[in-house]
Parts: C-alpha cells; structure tokens; sequence
C-alpha cells in the first residue's frame, strides 16, 4: 500500500502539494503563535534597582495579607501607608538615614531621557543609595537646581533653564548636573528641602543599621515594613511591571494563538478531505480491481501519514522563522515590552508537528471511510454529481456544534450578559458557528447558490446558468473554496464588530453619565494634578468643580477570593452636578464616610447592607451601601470619599458650568490656570474623542494582528484550494469547448463561478457574524446599555474583495494554461 499510495502521489501531485502547503502554512502558524506565546510564560527577574546601593529600607506596607480557611490570601495596594515623620526620627536614632520622596513631575521645555510612563521626583541624598551618579555637573545646591537623567547628546544639558511644574507650583529651574537613566524611570532630583516642601509625605526611608534593631523598632507601627536583600526590589517603581507587561501579550498572544490554529484546523480538515473526495473515481477503479475497503483506507492513511510528517516538519521549521519577526514587529508596534523575545521553549513545535499529523489524518478518515463503503460501479458513478445529502455521521456532530453553541448564548445572555463582553467569550463564540455551518455546508450551499445566482441566470446567455449549475452539482469542491472564505469572513465581521460595537457602547455610556462641560485629567496613569490648578479651578465663579481621585477597594467574596475593584474619590454632591450614574437602587446623594456605592458584580448589592473592605492604604472598614449602579460594559465602578481614599491624591476635576452664558468665560479661566500650573483641560466633546480612542486603540491593533495572521493564511489556503479544484476539472472545461465554446466564454464562466463560490462563502459567513453581533447587542441590551450594533463593512468589504481576487485569479491561471492544450486531448485524458 505505501509503494501504491506513493505511485499516486506522483501521479496527482497538484492535490498533493495543494494538500502539503495548506499543512505546512497550517502547522506554520500554530508554531509561531506558540512559541511567541510560551515566551510569556516567564518574565525577565530582576534583583533590587532603585534602592540596590541601600542595606535597609522602611515603607508602608504594600501588599493586603489576609488569612482565610484555604490559606493566606495576598493583594498589592495601590497606595501604601506614607513613613510616619515620627518613625523617621526614631529610625535616625539607630544609624544614619536618607528620607525618600517620590512625586509627579511635568518638564515643559524638553523631557529628560530615561523610561517609565512619567517623570518623577526625588530628593538628591537619596541618590546615593540608588544606581544614579553624577555624569556631569555637580549636585543641586538652592531650592531652583535640579539634576536630572540624560543620555549622551540629550537635549537637556547642564546650565540649561527649563519649566519644571510639581505639585507646588510650576518655576523655571536651572540644571545642574546629569546622572545615567537606570532603566526603571524617569527622574529629576532637587534638594532634600525643595523635595520635602513640594512633597511632604515619606515615602521610605534608607537606614544604615541592624535589619534586626530597625525591625524591632518598625514592628510597633502599623502597616510598615521593612526590606532587605532581595525584598528590596518591591521599593522599585513598579517592580512587578515586567510581569504585568507580559499580561496583556499572554492574552493577545493566547487569543492568537486558539484563533490561528482554528484557522488552521478548519482549513487544513476542509482541504485534505476535499482531496480525498477528489479521488472517488481513482477509488472505484481499485475496489473494481479487486482492493478491499480496508485496503484503500489503508493507502489513504499511508499518504497523509507522509505528507502529514513531511508538511509538519517543514511547518515547524517556518514557525522558527517566522516567531522572531513577529516577536520583533510587536516590539516595533509598542504591544509587547522591548525586551520581549522568543525564548528556547521546544514543545510549541512539538505541539504544532503532532496537531498537523492528527489534522491530516482526520482530515482523510471520514471522506476515506466513505469511499471505502461505497461498492465499485457506485463509486464510478458518483464521481460525477454530488447529491447534497448528508450522512448521519456529519449530521450528528454538526447538529451537536450549532445546539452547543445556541445553548451557550442563550445561557450567558440569561444568565450573565456581561460575560459576552469579555474577549475570551466573542473571540471563541464564533467557532462554533462556523464548524457547525461548514458541516452542514452540503445543505446549505445549495439555496444559497440558487439565491445568489437567480438574477444572472436571467441574464441573457448562459454564463450564469452553467456557473449556477456547476456550483450546485459540485456540492464538495464549492465547499472546499468557500470554507475559507467563511472562516475569514465570519472572523472578521465577528472580532472587529464586536469591538467597535463595544466601544460604541462604551461611548455611549460615557457621552450619557459625564455631564461636565469640561475635564481636567492627570497626564500619566497615577499621576496627580496640580494642587494650584485644583485651587485655582475652584475658585471660578459660575461653575461647579467637582474633584475626584482614583483609588481602590478590595473585598473577600465568599470567605476565600481577595477581589479588588477600582474605585472613584469623590464629594456626593459636587458628583452628581457633573455627572449621571446609573444608579438601580439608593441614590449617590447617600454616600458619606461611612459608606461606598457598588455595582451590580459585588456579592453585596443591598442598600442598607454594610461590607467589610480593605481601602487602598490596606485600612480596613466596615461601610454602609448607600447606592448600586448597574453594570454596564463594565466601566460601572466603585464610589467612596475623599477620606476613604487611602491617601491618593486628585487627578481629575470635572467642570460644569452654571449658566451657558459664563461658559466661555470660565473655559478662559480654566485654559490659564492650565497654563500656570502644566494642566491639560479638555471640552467635553475632546475628553469623550480622546478616551474613545485611548479605549479601542490598542485591542483593535491586537485583533488586527490576529486577522493579518489567519488571513494571510486563508488566502493562500483559499488559492491553493482554488487551483486544485480548477485542476480537477480540465475534462469538463475541454468539452465545453468541444461545445463550441470559445476560449474566452471558458475562461468567463471559470471566473463568475468563482465569484459565485466566494459569495456564497460570504453569505454563510456573515450569517455567523450576525448571529454573534446580535448576541453582543442583546447582552447589551440586559445591560442596559442602549447603542447601535457597528457593523464593520469596510473590513468586511475589504475581505470579500481581496478573496474574490484570489479566487478568480487561482481559477482562470490554471484553467487558461490547461486550456492551451487540445481541447480533443483533455477531453481524452483520465484522473
């Protein structure tokens, strides 16, 4: 059998390189997304940075402990507890000691080099326990020198005057000295007094002593900590932060990697079936020379055994080469960190081999095991027309897919609707659909053929006739060219119309709860406005300012799971004039000091009911629910006041203007107090612009590398499907020509059923991005979130454009070079 199958391979190569690219390309890809994604298993470790010079440091606490029944439960806090002045002084008792403080930091002129999100401050005696030394200038002497953090040929040099804006105010200062950046942030250094005048808090001290004396010391204060050897580490600006980068790479790269190798499943099960179903005659002729069904099960498994090794073990050698460069170009595009690259992990290409043998080989087993049944004059016969029906063995498992993923819909939107908005759930609710529709594809195509193809089949001549009759009796190669048009399609419109629906609603919701006339945001993630312009703002008549501050709370649900939600600063009444909640039960107007307004996720959503939560600073109190908001897109969060804030500072003012008629008049004033202190204000209408865009920027770069990937992939597999089709039909082709007709009419026909196939591909996979928009936007709907259903023609159109072209090209190329042969000649040749 293996002698035969490999005598056949020769003899039909076209299908056998069709089926070996379509592997190779398959197993390619799965071995690429792999390999990126075992790469962000493990973050790079990192030993202590700011504070590697220093023997022992002292700060508040920075991670919740709390016990329950299954063990010790941790959480980070976004706001530890500031050195108390008091301890500081004891600390100095034992051994010298350096106070550090770290605050926000805006530069006008030019922005000293170095990394991180923003620029921060620091006093300059703490640089000796750091990394930082002086590479030119001297240390800052006067309240108005600064030393900051440059390479060579920055543009911030020694004896320059910049505007520096803080807390305290924005003044010009004079650079006095520059250190190396560490590679952990971005610094300016002023003098020890400057720094504790614009910050008076301590964030840490640096103590030179016995660890066990400033431990027996710190021990009576509550919520300190003191860190030594390797500990020192969590001093760092953000020392979790490689970790953290690598959290949004691992879910892009996880949803890639699901969404690649159902790509390549699908296309790679759809294509070598179709390659067997090709060979039906070539099966009827051995079962009437005496094979047995076992025999030719046999030499078809034998076949996909060799080209599923050898299409394998090249597609393993083209994700080695293929991991780097998307590894490289997600750097280049700011979705993973610039240290990302592969690592040396080997059971991605095992994986990747091992499922493309598996595919092959499933993929010739149900249409094998179908020829092997048939007997042989049958055989014979039914090579010539498909007749639609469906075995039980494809009607079962199709029906059990659609059933499944009906029942899952109906369940989430009953259930919890929010769970359709969530990328894992929209990203694998579409497969589903899609195998259940490829399966019953044989039932499908046909109405649809005769759908699409009513009105040219009016047309005068018989180019739509024939391209309607051909695509209906050729029920498994229209199935085979329009699988990947499908799976493309259905992706497409599915991802990137969620997405665009979801940030439509998240819009919508925005444009519905912010009343303000203006907002005023800190520039970086955590940092802090300005206290002159919170002053300031205040102090303009005629407007309404209401600031707010980003904390958070944490809670313990059901006694085992520390949950932390963000959460919002604010005054109760100053909220509710700039601002419309959606508020389901109690009212804003009770929120107080002893209170907190949930959402409809807490375990405890009853007004009135009090919950024990742990603040931001790691306090623990017992608050009273005095509102619940609904849901949502999940933006809904928590409320408490500014005294249960944890000691987070303001980065946000929202302004609403009394009377229309003062409203320019109070955007004059709020545009110079934006000036005067390095505050960005922004209308309304620009804030809703600019958040939309910050929201959705960075999901649809990640979704559209996904889409690049698999639909690079399925237009070469829709190509490559096209090309064995066309080659199998040369007989057919010739005696159309031994009709009378001409070359062109050929060559014409050969195109508009192209064209056919690829609409009704599209048709089937846009009833698919139907059935999951419509799921999206009635889980909106239970959510109360009223906005459109956003449709994204432009991807869609774009994708049936491209694969009409690759279609018709990959159909007329071959059929117009067969056709250069003897029409009396092709007709005469045998398969």
């Amino acid at each position: 059998m293996l002698s035969l199958a490999l005598r056949g391979m020769r003899t039909r190569w076209v299908t056998f390189v069709g089926s070996f690219l379509a592997l190779a390309l398959g197993v390619g890809i799965v071995a690429t997304t792999g390999m990126a994604l075992a790469a962000t298993f493990d973050a790079p470790r990192h030993g202590p940075e700011r504070f590697a010079a220093a023997s022992v440091v002292v700060r508040g606490e920075d991670r919740l402990r709390v016990r329950t029944p299954i063990g010790v439960r941790t959480r980070e806090l976004t706001s530890p507890r500031s050195v108390p002045a008091e301890l500081s002084a004891a600390l100095a008792g034992l051994g010298p000691t350096v106070e550090d403080r770290t605050f926000s930091v805006s530069v006008g002129d030019a922005r000293p080099d170095g990394d991180g999100e923003g620029t921060v401050g620091h006093p300059w005696p703490v640089a000796a326990a750091t990394p930082y030394r002086l590479a030119a200038g001297r240390a800052p002497v006067t309240a108005g020198e600064i030393v900051v953090t440059a390479r060579d040929g920055s543009d911030v040099r020694t004896g320059d005057r910049i505007t520096v804006a803080t807390g305290a105010g924005t003044t010009r200062r004079t650079v006095v000295g520059t250190v190396r950046p560490a590679g952990f942030e971005t610094a300016v250094f002023f003098t020890a007094a400057e720094a504790a005048r614009i910050s008076p808090e301590i964030d840490a001290v640096v103590v030179d002593a016995d660890p066990a004396a400033v431990r027996a010391l710190v021990g009576r204060e509550d919520r300190m900590t003191v860190l030594t050897g390797d500990d020192r580490r969590r001093a760092d600006p953000d020392p979790d932060r490689d970790a953290e980068a690598l959290v949004s790479v691992n879910a892009l790269l996880g949803t890639a990697a699901g969404i690649t190798a159902f790509v390549s499943v699908f296309v790679v099960a759809s294509t070598f079936s179709f390659a067997v179903a090709q060979r039906r005659r070539e099966f009827g002729l051995l079962r009437t020379a005496g094979a047995t069904p076992g025999q030719v099960r046999r030499m078809v498994y034998a076949e996909a055994v060799v080209i599923g090794v050898l299409a394998s073990a090249a597609g393993c050698r083209l994700g080695v080469l293929g991991a780097p460069r998307l590894a490289s170009w997600m750097v280049g595009e700011g979705i993973a960190p610039r240290w990302f690259a592969i690592g040396d992990q080997n059971w991605p290409l095992y994986t990747a081999f091992w499922t493309g043998l598996a595919v092959a080989l499933a993929g010739a087993v149900a249409a094998s095991r179908r020829a092997g049944r048939v007997g042989p004059a049958e055989a014979l016969r039914e090579s010539a027309v498909d007749s639609g029906s469906m075995p039980l063995s494809r009607v079962l498992p199709g029906a059990a897919v659609l059933l499944t993923g009906a029942v899952l819909l109906v369940l989430a939107l009953v259930q919890d609707p929010g769970s359709l908005l969530k990328r894992k759930t929209y990203v694998t609710q579409p497969m589903l659909f899609i195998v259940g529709f490829a399966l019953f594809a044989p039932v499908l195509v046909r109405p649809v053929i005769r759908l699409l193809t009513w009105l040219p089949a009016q047309l005068p001549g018989a180019t739509g006739v024939l391209a309607r009759e051909n695509a209906s009796t050729g029920l498994r190669r229209t199935s085979a060219v329009a699988a990947p048009v499908i799976v493309t399609v259905a992706l497409a419109a599915s991802l990137m119309g969620t997405t665009a629906t979801l940030d439509e609603a998240r819009a919508t919701e925005a444009r519905t709860q912010v009343t303000a006339d203006f907002v005023v945001m800190a520039d970086d993630e955590g940092g802090a406005l300005p206290p002159q312009f919170v002053e300031r703002a205040r102090r303009i008549p005629g407007a309404v300012v209401s600031v707010s501050r980003s904390t958070s709370v944490t809670v313990l649900e059901e006694g085992t799971a520390l949950v932390t939600s963000e959460a919002r600063a604010v005054d109760p009444a100053d909220a509710a004039a700039v601002s419309a909640l959606p508020v389901v039960a109690g009212s804003l107007a009770g929120l107080d000091d002893d209170s907190i307004v949930v959402n409809e996720e807490w375990m405890t959503t009853t007004v009135g009911e009090r919950v024990g939560v742990w603040l931001a600073d790691g306090r623990k109190v017992t608050l009273r629910v005095a509102a619940v908001l609904s849901t949502g897109t999940g933006n809904n969060g928590v409320y408490v006041t500014p005294r249960n804030a944890g000691g987070a500072a303001a980065d946000r003012v929202d302004v609403k203007v009394i009377e229309d008629t003062r409203r320019s008049a109070v955007g004059a004033q709020l545009a110079t107090a934006g000036r005067v202190t390095g505050a960005e204000v922004a209308t309304r209408a620009g804030w809703l612009a600019a958040d939309h865009r910050q929201s959705g920027g960075n999901t649809r770069l990640g979704l559209l590398m996904i889409l690049l990937i698999a639909l690079v992939y399925t237009g070469i597999a829709l190509a490559n499907t096209q090309v064995m089709a066309t080659a199998d039909r040369v007989r057919d082709l010739a005696v159309l020509r031994l009709a009378g007709a001409t070359k062109a009419q050929v060559l014409r026909l050969v195109g508009v059923e192209a064209l056919v196939v690829v609409a009704v591909g599209a048709v089937l996979g846009g009833a698919v991005a139907a059935l999951n928009l419509l799921g999206v936007r009635t889980a909106l709907g239970r959510l109360d979130v009223h906005s459109a259903v956003v449709a994204p023609w432009g991807t869609i159109g774009s994708v049936v454009a491209v694969s009409a072209l690759l279609s018709v090209v990959f159909a007329v190329l071959p059929a117009s070079l067969a056709l250069r042969t003897r029409p009396v000649e092709l007709a005469g040749t045998r398969e």
